[in-house]
């Protein structure tokens, strides 16, 4: 995962946080009941959760592509060897 696609989800975390603060002080001011504010932690916990499990599938998607581009490194990497060594034994 590269530095910018960790800033974008550090900074979607921090908005949904922000918009999450905003809904408790305004909960607050108009005297929210409990059932209310459950909803809407249940809500984020089960968007937070897709967003997580969108992640982590992401995460594997790209541990796999760098284990193959590694193996086809070093199999080319072995093949230049190879033709080199033939190179110096003639």
């Amino acid at each position: 995962m590269s530095l910018a696609d960790a800033l974008k989800r550090l900074d979607a975390a921090i908005g949904s946080l922000e918009r999450t603060s905003v809904r408790r002080v305004e909960l607050d001011r108009r005297g929210g009941d409990l059932p209310t504010e459950l909803a809407l932690m249940q809500d984020d916990r089960a968007r937070l959760a897709v967003e997580l499990d969108g992640a982590l599938a992401r995460l594997g998607q790209l541990e796999a592509v760098a284990s193959s581009i590694d193996e086809r490194l070093a199999t080319a990497l072995g093949k230049v060897e190879e033709v080199l060594a033939g190179e110096r034994g003639n």
